[in-house]
Order: structure tokens, then C-alpha cells, then sequence
């Protein structure tokens, strides 16, 4: 007898994740990377500096600008809301702060959407698991729910995720728009509008934060398997062609808005005749950064390969392939890979009913082993920053980021204690042989994640923020200056200038001849062309400041000669 599906599940097996335990979970995912840190190099302080310029009333809201420079990564709803944060919030809440809270609302909302877009993909028919003879098996919604936990277990667990979902950048808001599609295309054959409202609002995000090309494929894709493949109990008034027209003229309308603004750009880069890419590049930051779902993907379409067809295999699948396809073709292949995160965990909790025992316990006991150690190194290398013992770490952190003094803060330090002992707590629970439910096998991938994670933000925060921050270099350039008033800058990236505008509050002009500033800030890679550009009796070289953690940045401050 042929299994209409692998999935073979009985109901002890889909016990529910403790909503408390969930939402605590997800809390300290989310949290850490937003709270407490400067704004990062490069995409975190340049998104920023945009946000900033809108906010202070020095760019145009349709083309936003920074000295003159537009955006590397072309969008407009990211920067907006971004803005529009700064300007609503109170005046003793930091600005940047203010502007990441839209951001942290995203990632609540990626991983909400990508919750229910794996329920409602699970409850469809041909995801369910075989009946038994004599009854017992899972109930569709318990089914549903245990499934869609492990989606959103899995993609907690991606490597990816943890520090592009931290950045105040048009990735993040990319990543929520595309959850939100994912979620109104799966759930539109049960419901009409709150689906057919998600899905407006993400295809008109997407398109307005610099990805339309992609908002219409996945609109193209949903609408086509929509058509094929309507579940057999889905609503009356969005079965099949209607369903499908629905998401045709949502897309459409998507698309209008987006050629409205002006955001329908070719952004992929096809290679020029005869030339070829860098496929072990490609391939290894596929492995790493959707790691550990890939392994699941590959998993559920062999043991699914009967049903590729079907809408909970096959609109995930397109999702994952739409995304995987533009980063071979992008600028920035991550943040485009980022976008087929909630796709890919979908597809990994599909394979959770399908395991043999053998294989959760070898995820296990990798797994146990993997964040433990990593959880280990990182106590070991914050003990020697405290104490100096063992030497060789504090020593190495001290060639990497010199000038870094090591400073102890309780509030991290015990948070920090708090999830590691929580960590052994969720190994003793998972090494019980009474749990059944299937999303066993990705409990303590999520949790070693979001452990990890945690600690990094909470022990290593402060060499963080002054490896990767500008603050200290502004600090220094401001302590040589003594009167900053008007600086000209020649030769800075867009982030030094973001730095610049937040962290030293000075009047940035693009550097002219005749000069009309008393100051200039050059890089000092062009430091070859400045006397070419200015009169160099016109200027003296007052220092040369290095970024602590990178020599190739050091920026040269010049005054004017009286």
C-alpha cells in the first residue's frame, strides 16, 4: 500500500511548545543587537545616516541623500519609518535607538508571519500525516501547530539571520515584507482579508524597500500554485481562479505603487560573456549562512518528492528558489539569501515528521557539542578580559582592537548568567526520553543560537561596539579640533560621513576650491590626490587618525593655513 504522505505522526507527538516558554524565547532572540550598541560599519551606520539626514530635515523624503550621495541600497519605506521614529520619539530617547524600534517591530513580525505561514500551510490536506487503522493519529490543527513551531524554531537557528535581523538596514524591512507575503499566500485559501491585506502590505514593502522584481515573482508563483493546487477544504470565495485573481490584482496594484515612487530597477548583475563566478564562494556561504536548515530542506524534498507539487511544499520551495537564484546575480548576495530564510525554515519543519530517532539524536548531540563549546569560549575570552587569566585571549583582543579598555557591567553579566544556566536547563529537558513532540529536533538548535547570540551581545558588547563602531575615531578627530564649526569632507565613504553627521555633530559640506571651511577631513586613500584637488600651501596636516580595529581607514584631519 502506497503512504499518500512519509509523514507518519501520532497525536503524543504534537504537543505544543508552551506559548510562555515561546514568546520568552523569541524575547531573547530579538532583543540582543538592538539594545545598548553604537550603529555598526558599514550598512547599519550608512542605513542610519540616511535616516538621520530625512529626520533633521536635510534630505528630500522621495530622494534621500547624504552630502550629495544616494543610498547604495536604493529603497524608500526603510529610511522612512526610520525617520519617522526619530521624529516621534521623545527627546531623551537616543535617536538611534528610536530608529531601530520600527526594526525590531519587523523581526516580531518576520518571525509571527512565518509562524503562521507554516500553520496554514500545515492544515492544508496533503500535508497531513497518514491516517492510522484504528485511529490515534494527529489531529490536523495540533499537527499544524507542533509543525509550526519547528518552522519558527528553524529559522532562529539559521546562521543568517542573527546579525542581518540586528541592522537598521533594508534588508531587515525586506525580510519582513517577504514574511508577510509568504504568509498572506499561504493563508489566503482559508481566509479573505486579513491575508489579502498582508499580502498587499508586504508586496508594496517589498517594492518600496528596493526589491520589486522579487515582490511580482513570488506574486507570479503564489498566484500560478494557487490556481493548480487549491486545498480541497479551502474557502468558497478563495478557491482557485479567485484566489488567484486576487493575488494578481494585489500584485499589480503592488507594482503601480512601486513604478509610482520610481523603485523598478534591474539591481542583479548577469556576468559578461565568458566569465564565471565563484561557485565555491556561492556554495560555501549557502552551506554556512542557511545552516542548519539546509541539511532539512534537502531532506524534506527527497522524502516529499511525491508531493512537490503540493501548495505546502511546492510555494516554499519557490520562495527558497526565487531567493537563491537573486543572490547568485546580486551585489550582496546575503541580504538577498536573507530573503528565503522563512522559506527555507519552512521547508526544514516539514522534514521534522519524517525522522527516524537516530537522526534527532545525532542533530542532538551535534548540536549539544557545537553551541556548548562556543558558549565556552566566549565566558573563557570575557573571564580574560576581566582577570587576565587565562593571558592569551585578553592578549589576542588586545592585537585586534588596541586601545580597548575591559570594563565590568552587572546588568549583562547576569543576564548573561541567566541564559547560560537556562541553556543547561534545556538540555536536561531535551535528553528526557518522555518528549515525543516533533519539534524536539530543533529546540536545542534554536536555543544555541539565540544563546550564542546573547552572549556575544551581552560579555562582548563593549569590544564590539569599539571594533565596529566610528564613535571612537570621531571622538579623536573632535579632541584635534578646536573649533570644529564648518569641515569639509574629500574622499570619506558614506558611512564615515553618517559617523561624521550622528557622533560628532558637525557641519559636513563636500569639499570645494576655493575652500570655504576651516577644516577638512580627507580619506587617506586619496591622500595622493589632495594636493592635486587643493592648493597645498592652503592646508596643513594636522593628524592622521587610525580606526582602532582596521588601518586602512584612518582618516587625515587638515586645517586651513591662515
Amino acid at each position: 500500500m502506497t503512504q499518500p504522505t512519509p509523514a507518519i505522526v501520532a497525536q503524543s507527538a504534537v504537543h505544543r511548545l508552551p506559548r510562555l516558554a515561546l514568546l520568552l524565547f523569541c524575547a531573547a532572540y530579538v532583543l540582543p543587537g538592538f539594545i545598548g550598541r553604537e550603529p555598526w560599519k558599514n550598512a547599519d551606520i550608512m542605513a542610519f545616516g540616511y535616516m538621520y539626514e530625512l529626520a533633521a530635515g536635510r534630505a528630500h523624503w522621495l530622494s534621500p541623500d547624504l552630502l550629495g550621495q544616494p543610498p547604495e541600497f536604493e529603497a524608500l519605506l526603510p529610511y522612512w519609518v526610520g525617520a519617522w521614529a526619530m521624529r516621534v520619539a521623545p527627546a531623551w530617547l537616543a535617536p538611534d535607538f528610536a530608529a531601530r524600534l520600527p526594526f525590531i517591530a519587523l523581526l516580531v513580525l518576520t518571525l509571527l508571519a512565518t509562524w503562521y505561514g507554516v500553520y496554514f500551510l500545515a492544515r492544508t490536506p496533503g500535508a497531513q500525516p497518514v491516517p492510522f487503522a484504528f485511529g490515534g493519529e494527529a489531529h490536523p490543527t495540533d499537527y499544524a501547530r507542533a509543525i509550526a513551531d519547528g518552522g519558527l524554531l528553524a529559522l532562529i537557528a539559521c546562521l543568517g539571520l542573527a546579525q542581518l535581523s540586528h541592522e537598521t538596514t533594508p534588508a531587515l524591512a525586506q525580510l519582513g515584507f517577504t514574511a508577510l507575503t509568504f504568509y498572506g499566500l499561504a493563508a489566503l485559501p482559508y481566509r479573505m482579508t486579513v491575508p489579502a491585506i498582508s499580502l498587499g502590505v508586504g508586496l508594496v514593502g517589498l517594492g518600496l524597500s528596493g526589491a520589486p522584481a522579487m515582490a511580482s515573482l513570488f506574486a507570479l508563483g503564489g498566484a500560478v500554485l494557487h490556481f493548480t493546487d487549491a486545498p480541497e477544504d479551502a474557502a468558497t470565495d478563495t478557491r482557485g481562479s479567485r484566489g488567484a485573481a486576487i493575488i494578481f490584482a494585489v500584485a499589480l496594484a503592488a507594482g503601480a505603487v512601486a513604478a509610482g515612487f520610481d523603485m523598478w530597477e534591474w539591481r542583479l548583475s548577469p556576468l559578461p560573456f565568458g566569465a564565471t563566478r565563484d561557485w565555491f564562494s556561492i556554495g560555501r556561504l549557502l552551506a554556512w549562512f542557511t545552516w542548519p536548515a539546509w541539511p532539512l530542506v534537502l531532506w524534506t524534498v527527497w522524502r516529499w518528492r511525491r508531493q512537490l507539487g503540493r501548495r505546502h511544499v511546492a510555494l516554499p520551495l519557490w520562495f527558497a528558489v526565487v531567493s537563491i537564484f537573486t543572490s547568485v546575480l546580486a551585489p550582496n548576495p546575503d541580504r538577498a539569501l536573507l530573503l528565503g530564510l522563512p522559506a527555507l525554515a519552512t521547508l526544514a519543519a516539514f522534514a521534522l515528521p519524517t525522522f527516524k530517532r537516530s537522526v534527532s539524536a545525532l542533530i542532538d548531540w551535534f548540536t549539544l557539542l557545537f553551541f556548548s563549546g562556543c558558549a565556552l569560549v566566549i565566558w573563557v575570552i570575557w573571564i580574560s578580559l576581566q582577570t587576565g587569566v587565562p593571558p592569551k585571549p585578553a592578549a589576542n583582543v588586545a592585537k585586534l582592537a588596541p586601545g580597548f579598555v575591559p570594563s565590568f557591567s552587572l546588568l549583562p553579566f547576569v543576564v548573561a548568567l541567566a541564559a547560560t544556566l537556562a541553556w543547561i536547563a534545556l538540555v536536561r529537558w531535551r535528553t528526557a526520553r518522555s518528549r515525543e513532540a516533533i519539534w524536539k529536533s530543533l529546540v536545542l538548535p534554536a536555543g544555541g543560537m539565540a544563546l550564542g547570540w546573547l552572549l556575544v551581545m551581552t560579555l562582548w558588547l563593549p569590544v564590539l561596539d569599539y571594533g565596529r563602531s566610528y564613535a571612537p575615531v570621531v571622538q579623536r578627530l573632535r579632541a584635534r579640533m578646536d573649533a570644529p564649526g564648518c569641515v569639509e569632507v574629500f574622499g570619506l565613504t558614506r558611512a564615515q560621513i553618517a559617523a561624521l553627521r550622528y557622533h560628532g555633530g558637525l557641519e559636513l559640506h563636500v569639499a570645494t576650491s576655493p575652500s570655504t571651511c576651516p577644516w577638512l577631513l580627507a580619506s587617506e586613500e586619496v591622500k595622493p590626490s589632495v594636493p592635486m584637488a587643493f592648493a597645498p600651501d592652503r592646508w596643513t596636516l594636522v593628524a592622521t587618525v587610525p580606526r582602532p580595529t582596521d588601518a586602512r581607514e584612518n582618516v587625515l584631519l587638515f586645517k586651513k593655513t591662515p
